[in-house]
């Protein structure tokens, strides 16, 4: 299936869409580093946090960036829709976080990278970046067609 973003209002907000997925991911990817790293915090904990942080950021840069002319909708709800979809993808998430890791760190141990970051704290990176890559196409649909379903679609889907 293609997407064809025919309405330039429409391939804005997709584009803007996209950059708050970006600002969000530096968040969670910060939040992530920064409790495993100076807290030692475990990966699925420190994973479900800094998600919560970035869902936060997020709902912020959409509601009043991406989509201000959905603010039809009281903001407690939309935020509860936009929570609900994010839960679903932190159970999507999670077992990616859970069950990669090791396979992560054998595989970048087995490149034997010379890098100055250590392979365990490259393997939560690589495996942070796959669930927020696979979460992040549940998030894009599954928000714009509910949570943001106020606002005109100008997408063809062929």
């Amino acid at each position: 299936m293609t997407v064809i973003i025919t309405n330039h209002v429409e391939r804005e907000r997709f584009l803007k869409f996209m950059a708050v997925g970006v600002i969000g991911a530096v968040v969670d990817f910060g939040v992530m580093n920064l409790l495993t790293k100076a807290f030692s915090m475990a990966l699925v904990w420190a994973g479900t946090i800094s998600f919560t942080c970035a869902v936060l950021s997020n709902f912020i840069w959409n509601r009043h960036w991406t989509y201000p002319d959905s603010r039809s909708r009281p903001i407690a709800r939309q935020l509860t829709m936009f929570f609900v979809v994010n839960v679903a993808g932190l159970i999507i998430r999670v077992p990616i976080l859970r069950f990669l890791e090791t396979p992560a760190l054998k595989l970048l141990q087995g490149l034997s990278l010379n890098v100055p970051a250590s392979p365990e704290l490259l393997a939560k990176n690589l495996t942070l970046a796959i669930a927020v890559g696979i979460v992040m196409l549940w998030n894009f649909f599954v928000n714009r067609y509910w949570t943001y379903n106020d606002v005109d679609k100008k997408i063809i889907m062929t």
